[in-house]
């Protein structure tokens, strides 16, 4: 019963808003009121460049990971470590410490799923590599990457919770990305 509190816990580790901290502390200006809006990566790069992006970046990995990695390490049953890969990757978009106004979610995706499995989160990774490689577009990037996530989960962990966590994750992703799919499709996005 007492695993069932690291569901919780990820969910406050991944309210943690990386973008907003890490620009607090190098002197720029908050993520939320400038670029974007949104408080990721992509945008404190817009804000701040490559190393306060870095900085955000893994940060916002970190947090996903983390919760996870302790959730491996205490051998918690296959429906807790899928809450705690869902409440890490929910707190992130929905932080109760910044009035539940997140980011996207893709960096700390890649951190839960790189917890629930090394090989599952390289995959993911490198998708979104060689598809921001070919386009220079991170939204698209990240796009893809989530659409493929389940079915890399499928393959890499068998029929598993995590398999439908990354299926309601994807589906939430492309959500939260609905404005750039607009621009993509008019040919705008950056």
């Amino acid at each position: 019963m007492i695993e069932w509190l690291l569901v919780p816990l990820a969910y406050l580790l991944g309210s943690i808003s990386s973008a907003i901290l890490v620009c607090r502390l190098m002197g720029l200006a908050d993520p939320r009121e400038q670029g974007s809006g949104n408080p990721g990566a992509t945008n404190v790069m817009r804000i701040g460049g490559k190393k306060a992006a870095g900085i955000t970046l893994l940060g916002d990995m970190l947090k996903g990971l983390i919760p996870v990695l302790i959730a491996q390490a205490l051998q918690v049953e296959p429906l807790i470590l899928a809450a705690v890969v869902f409440a890490a990757f929910i707190g992130h978009l929905y932080p109760v410490f910044f009035n539940f106004a997140g980011g996207k979610g893709v960096a700390t995706s890649f951190g839960v799923f790189l917890g629930a499995h090394w090989l599952l989160g390289l995959v993911i990774l490198a998708t979104w590599f060689v598809v921001y490689k070919v386009s220079k577009i991170s939204s698209l990037s990240a796009l893809v990457a989530a659409l493929a996530s389940p079915l890399y989960a499928y393959f890499i962990l068998g029929l598993q919770p995590v398999v439908y966590i990354a299926a309601l994750m994807s589906v939430i992703l492309i959500w939260r990305h609905k404005e750039n799919i607009q621009r993509l499709l008019a040919k705008e996005e950056k």
